[in-house]
C-alpha cells in the first residue's frame, strides 16, 4: 500500500497524503485549485454481492482536528466514461469507508451518488445534475457522518446521514478521483473550505 507525504492546502488545518494501490497524481495551484488525476480502472467499491474484485484506488486522505466540522468543495468532472467521478471521502479503513461522488451514470447523466460501506458497500443515487460540475460537502456530528451536495451553493440537499461504527483507524477524510470503466479521469475541486462546528440542522437546507 502506498502511504506518503503529500500536500497541504492553504484552506485546510491539516495535511493530505497519498494513499492507495494505484498512483494518484495532484497539482495544487496559486488559487488553491486541486487538480487530481486517478488511474485507470480505479474504483473504491466492494460489491455487496460477495464475488466482485476488491478495489483498486489512489486518493488523497488527512486526518482532521478533533470536533465536529464541516469539508466542502466544488467538484468539477470531464465525464468521459460511466462512473467516472469525483469524490469526497470519509475513511476508516479499507473495509470502512464512505463516498459522496459526482457520478457519470449508466444513462450518461452526471448524478449525485452515495456510497457507504461496512464490510460490504452499498450504492444509492441521489438525483442528477445538468452540466460538471457540482459541490459537495461532508460534515462530522459527533460520531456520525451527514453529506450533502449543492447546484446553487446556497441551498444544501441531504444526500446520507450516516455512522460508520467502531474501527482500529482513525476517520480521515479526503478526495479521490475514480475511473472504473475508463482510462482515466483529472477532477478539479475549488473553493475547498474547511469549518469547525457543528451543523445546526441538517435537513433544513443550511
Amino acid at each position: 500500500m502506498n502511504e506518503v507525504t503529500g500536500i497541504i492546502h492553504p484552506a485546510l488545518p491539516f495535511g493530505f497524503h497519498e494513499h492507495g494501490d494505484l498512483p494518484v497524481t495532484h497539482a495544487l495551484d496559486a488559487d488553491g485549485a486541486l487538480t487530481l488525476t486517478g488511474a485507470a480502472r480505479s474504483d473504491m467499491f466492494i460489491d455487496p454481492n460477495g464475488d466482485g474484485p476488491d478495489y483498486a484506488v489512489g486518493l488523497l486522505l488527512g486526518e482532521p482536528p478533533a470536533g465536529d466540522f464541516t469539508l466542502s468543495a466544488r467538484v468539477t468532472v470531464p465525464f468521459a466514461s460511466t462512473f467516472d467521478a469525483g469524490v469526497l471521502v470519509v475513511h476508516a479503513g479499507r473495509d470502512r469507508f464512505a463516498k459522496l461522488c459526482f457520478e457519470y451514470s449508466p444513462q450518461n447523466q452526471p448524478t449525485v451518488v452515495s456510497v457507504v460501506t461496512r464490510e460490504f458497500s452499498d450504492d444509492a443515487n441521489a438525483f442528477p445534475v445538468e452540466g460538471s460540475t457540482v459541490s459537495l460537502r461532508v460534515a462530522r456530528v459527533g460520531r456520525t457522518w451527514a453529506f450533502h451536495a449543492s447546484t446553487d451553493e446556497k441551498h444544501w440537499s441531504m444526500v446520507r446521514y450516516f455512522a460508520l461504527g467502531e474501527s482500529t483507524e482513525p476517520a480521515r477524510v479526503g478526495l479521490l478521483a475514480q475511473s472504473p470503466t475508463g482510462d482515466g479521469i483529472s477532477v478539479t475541486f475549488t473553493q475547498i473550505t474547511f469549518t469547525p462546528g457543528t451543523l445546526a440542522d441538517l435537513r433544513d437546507g443550511s
